[in-house]
């Protein structure tokens, strides 16, 4: 990248995308985030004094004209894309999560091939969600046969490799999709599987919580998962490339168990109950050390040990 290069960041006001600025910003890069609206307050507790100069663009990923535009007025040569409506949106509106986490994903690999060879790299945000219940699953009614993604959210995901694909094998852009799990830490905030990290905050302020579901899932932490999309779309490989993080599995009573040893005492203040929620574990897992073989996992105990102390500072 040259000093007016930048890095264009879909749903950059988001938990991950906020965390992707930190990192972009900490290389001494340029973020310049296309999104619906900004997240002032979250960029100012993950970023400090760096969030008054994150470029920023209000627009959705339905609006071609004003993506083109921003991406060569802007000079981007490398895209991470996270913007998508997640799976409870997904389930109650199937027609408006088509177009923005489908149909928006289109526009932006056709933006890159539109600008000739301007961008150098992409990686987006795939799911674990494009993995169905084990065959023969009593709980989903799954039989031998009928795998494949349980959700709208994991449908629409899986169309997007398989078009990223597309566009490598047609047009030549390489792109690297990320399949984090469970993702939690500061400032994860929003949708069904954000109990474990308000779980955390709750401790660090002294507050009783109540995760609501129960299972066994993989976690991701946050600044980990932020490294990976930044690495991979300054230095994607030739092709069309989609990788999944190593994620610690752990049920939701392991991890609140790890939190009380990290701050002896918390088990007073959590609890846990609810329904337990899909494994969804790849049957054959591309790790990401494949791609990345210098990136490393933080272990569960130190990501809950940072989360509470982001929370407590």
């Amino acid at each position: 990248m040259t000093l007016h290069d930048s890095v264009l960041v879909t749903g950059g006001g988001g938990f991950i995308g906020t965390w992707v600025l930190r990192e972009l910003v900490s290389r001494g890069l340029r973020p310049v985030v296309f999104d619906l609206q900004r997240n002032s307050e979250r960029w100012e507790k993950v970023l400090g004094e760096e969030a008054a100069g994150v470029q920023f663009v209000a627009g959705s990923l339905l609006n071609r004209k004003l993506l083109d535009q921003t991406a060569r007025e802007e000079r981007v040569s490398h895209i991470i894309h996270l913007a998508a409506l997640l799976t409870p949106h997904c389930q109650q509106d199937p027609v408006a999560g088509c177009e923005i986490n489908v149909l928006g994903s289109v526009h932006l690999f056709e933006m890159a091939r539109s600008l000739e060879g301007q961008i150098k790299g992409i990686s987006y945000a795939s799911s674990y969600a494009v993995y169905g219940p084990e065959a023969d699953d009593a709980t989903t009614g799954t039989t031998s046969g009928e795998s494949g993604p349980p959700t709208f959210y994991g449908v629409y995901k899986l169309a997007v490799d398989h078009i990223a694909q597309q566009y490598w094998r047609h047009f030549g852009i390489a792109s690297v999709g990320i399949r984090p799990h469970v993702v939690y830490g500061p400032e994860r905030t929003m949708g069904l599987t954000a109990g474990p990290s308000l779980a955390c905050r709750a401790v660090a302020q002294g507050e009783p919580y109540a995760i609501n579901y129960t299972g066994s899932v993989g976690y991701d932490y946050v600044e980990d998962v932020a490294s990976a999309f930044v690495e991979a779309a300054l230095n994607p490989p030739r092709g069309s490339t989609v990788v999944d993080l190593p994620s610690e599995l752990a049920t939701t009573e392991e991890f609140a168990a790890a939190i009380n040893r990290v701050a002896p005492g918390a088990s007073s203040l959590i609890s846990v109950s609810g329904p337990e929620i899909p494994r969804n574990i790849p049957p054959q897992p591309n790790y990401i050390a494949s791609l990345l073989p210098n990136w490393k996992a933080t272990p569960l105990e130190e990501g809950i040990r940072r989360t509470i102390e982001f929370y407590k500072a």
